[in-house]
């Protein structure tokens, strides 16, 4: 079990770690500090009943966007809905701030992001040539809409 709770600084060394297993350029300790300083960042933590970190998310918000930076979880952990809680929240904060929509970058070859993203409602808006560099790999642009045209 695991609940979700708003990113605090106990969990940074965790995180920091969680970076190193899930990305090829992972963000520091400092890094990831700074994000949760900036008042335009919003990160929440998967935690589990022991109290260490399980997975977490993250995203700024400028203006009426939202931009999802990471989300990752400890591969023990994996498939057993703890991105599919963190990506909820994430929305449900978009929600609340009455965002315009949400949007990330996902190398295209991370089918299971992928599924967890279009499960959610975002599609594919684009794609950034060789966003990744190691290795080098396409990313697609996919976006969630938020507010209903009228």
């Amino acid at each position: 079990m695991f609940e979700i709770v708003k990113m605090q600084l106990n969990h940074i060394k965790e995180a920091a770690a969680l970076e190193k297993l899930c990305f090829s350029m992972p963000w520091s300790e400092s890094m990831l500090l700074g994000e949760l300083e900036n008042p335009l960042s919003y990160y929440v933590a998967a935690v589990g009943g022991d109290g260490r970190l399980v997975g977490y998310a993250g995203m700024l918000s400028v203006l009426d966007e939202g931009y999802i930076a990471n989300i990752a979880v400890f591969p023990e952990y994996r498939r057993m809905g703890v991105a599919d809680a963190l990506l909820n929240f994430l929305i449900e904060y978009g929600e609340t701030q009455n965002l315009s929509f949400l949007t990330l970058e996902v190398r295209k070859s991370n089918a299971s992001a992928i599924s967890l993203y279009r499960k959610h409602g975002f599609s594919v808006e684009g794609i950034r040539k060789k966003y990744y560099e190691q290795p080098p790999e396409d990313a697609y642009i996919m976006t969630l809409f938020l507010k209903k045209e009228m």
